[in-house]
């Protein structure tokens, strides 16, 4: 198949980087890559690049990394490229001289089935709210935040044992196969877009904070189960502990398990000090499988309590 297309590709994490590999192995000439600034992180201040700039440095790819979206010269640069279009992976949103700017428009890869979960976290709040079919999505850009037509979409189960990680993963190789569909059909002239449906039970998927990782162990297990899986392993569910000294221990939860106990007391902390940790919540007991006490490594359980004597410590609610 002919592949006539010239597209600007804009991403940014490791999640982008699947449909951009996709769409050059497809044989489309991708004549330009927009990505984030880079950023200095850590106590030294290093250099960082973004997944999507190591991509396309590794490809020698023409590469823009604009501060600001409305820049004159990233304009200027940006139409020098003579894209026919846009795509769009997990990047910014864009203002209406960009999405605009090509002949064929600007279409994203979003995480979940629009009209569902518009915003920046999809994944996890899918996790977290126990659904049991999430997706992918590929749709126009207009002028408002993940509501345009909607051009492909592609289903996939969720299933009790899957963590946003897993997902995550899915989704990404998923978005290979959807981004080049999408492009094959636009170029041809055979894809229409239609109109986001309209249903009176959204569900949001607003950015998820420091504050909102926290454990409220009031709550029920099965929740709360959805809630660390929903969040592992990034941002992280986290709690907190009061120690022997009376010294507050912060830690990240990343897996869990939950049963059933109607004699459990909300924050109970119960442990044989070697094999299993569990908290008391509204309905029974959440045990911590694997976790990382602040400024350490990730650890099972196990190995967690053979460094920790935790038998006077207390959870913080």
């Amino acid at each position: 198949m002919s592949r006539n297309l010239k597209v600007v590709y804009m991403g940014t994490p490791d999640f982008a980087v699947e449909s951009l590999d996709a769409i050059c192995q497809a044989g489309y000439d991708v004549v330009g890559v927009v990505t984030v600034p880079d950023r200095q992180t850590g106590r030294g201040l290093k250099v960082t690049y973004s997944a999507v700039k190591e991509y396309a440095l590794a490809h020698n790819l023409p590469l823009l990394q604009p501060e600001k979206l409305r820049d004159e010269q990233f304009l200027t640069d940006l139409k020098a490229w003579d894209a026919d279009i846009f795509v769009v992976v997990a990047f910014r949103m864009l203002p209406q001289c960009v999405w605009s700017m090509p002949r064929l428009g600007t279409f994203n890869l979003h995480g979940s089935l629009l009209p569902q979960y518009r915003g920046a976290a999809p994944i996890n709040w899918a996790v977290i709210n126990g659904d049991t079919e999430t997706g992918i999505t590929t749709f126009m850009l207009n002028e408002k935040i993940d509501e345009g037509r909607i051009l492909l979409q592609s289903k996939t189960p969720i299933s009790e044992a899957d963590t946003a990680e897993t997902i995550h993963d899915r989704l990404a190789q998923m978005g290979r196969e959807l981004v080049v569909k999408t492009l094959d059909g636009l170029e041809a002239g055979t894809l229409e877009s239609v109109p986001q449906p309209e249903f009176p039970d959204l569900r949001p998927a607003p950015k998820i904070f420091k504050p909102d990782c926290a454990i409220r162990w009031e709550r029920d297990g099965r929740s709360l189960y959805n809630f660390v899986r929903g969040l592992s392993p990034y941002p992280a569910a986290t709690m907190q502990m009061i120690d022997a000294n009376g010294k507050p221990q912060q830690f990240k939860v990343f897996e869990v398990a939950y049963e059933s106990d109607s004699s459990s007391q909300v924050g109970e902390v119960v442990t044989d000090g070697k094999n299993y940790l569990k908290i008391g919540v509204s309905d029974g007991y959440l045990s911590i499988l694997s976790l990382q006490i602040s400024g350490k490594r990730r650890n099972s359980i196990s190995e967690f309590l053979r460094g920790y004597s935790i038998s006077d410590w207390k959870i913080v609610r």
